[in-house]
């Protein structure tokens, strides 16, 4: 299957470093991974120092690149100012952004307490804030050009959603922050894009959200048009894209990486591909008795 295969050339990303919230696990680490693999120098940062050490060594061993890990609060932008710092000591530059720190709850939004709320929102929308303005602060005042945010979406972002309402406010700021910040930090050399993914199953993330059998029951899958999720090269090859020097004309892009999920849900006839093709006869039938 050419699709879970590296999409770009070796050496691609080489020179480049690149920061990725969210490293230590899931699409963050999948991304991350495919960078070093392409040759870049990446940092990841997350709450969990244990996780994020085990996440470089194995990286590191599996790829031979140079991943730094960092412990980071997104939510404070004291942290984050120490990570630019940090990785600035070790690396002397950076290049790239991926904001992919995240969370989510899955719950009738009455049920949430404001603390609740106020999690997902600082998290998804304070933190992508926080680590955009020290990096583009920092590339403006010292003239780093190109330089490449790449934020992480989803496609409830721009149409909203119930039962996710904190998160789809948080990324519906993220989509905002993206296409304003594309327009005024373009004279800067600064490209800003987005990602919405649709269902990459990562475990840690998917029993959080569907514990015990209700992933089997509300499987992802039989609402995507391809009949299947994505896989993680999939994205990873999109990311790398999309902060490499080959899009350097792609800017305020929100691209959406599905199967056609989302397209498939606002289609108004679009659920009448589960009638079947005799159903489709019986009915076709009686239209033409009708014209008759």
């Amino acid at each position: 299957m050419q699709y879970t295969q590296s999409m770009l050339c070796p050496g691609t990303l080489k020179d480049k470093t690149i920061i990725v919230t969210g490293g230590g696990s899931g699409l963050g680490k999948s991304m991350s991974r495919y960078f070093l693999e392409l040759g870049a120098k990446v940092v990841i940062t997350s709450r969990n120092i244990e996780k994020l050490t085990k996440t470089a060594d194995e990286l590191h061993k599996n790829t031979g690149g140079e991943v730094f890990p960092i412990a980071c609060d997104v939510r404070d932008y004291a942290q984050v100012n120490n990570v630019l710092k940090q990785s600035l000591d070790k690396f002397g530059k950076i290049n790239g952004l991926v904001n992919n720190a995240a969370g989510n709850f899955i719950s009738p939004t009455e049920r949430l307490s404001a603390h609740a709320f106020d999690i997902i929102i600082d998290i998804v929308l304070k933190g992508t804030k926080n680590m955009t303005l020290a990096l583009g602060k920092y590339w403006i005042e010292h003239k780093i050009k190109p330089a490449t945010v790449l934020n992480i979406v989803t496609t409830y972002a721009w149409t909203g959603s119930a039962f996710v309402v904190p998160s789809a406010t948080a990324k519906a700021g993220v989509l905002a922050m993206t296409r304003s910040l594309a327009v005024e930090w373009a004279k800067y050399g600064i490209r800003t894009n987005a990602i919405a993914p649709g269902p990459f199953p990562t475990k840690g993330a998917w029993d959080r959200l569907l514990p015990g059998d209700l992933r089997d029951k509300f499987d992802p899958a039989k609402k995507i048009p391809l009949k299947r999720v994505g896989e993680h090269q999939e994205l990873a090859n999109l990311a790398a894209y999309l902060v490499s020097d080959f899009s350097a004309y792609i800017n305020g892009e929100v691209v959406t990486i599905d199967g056609g999920e989302w397209l498939y849900g606002a289609g108004e006839f679009n659920q009448l591909d589960k009638i079947s093709e005799e159903m489709w006869d019986a009915l076709e039938q009686m239209i033409k008795n009708r014209k008759k």
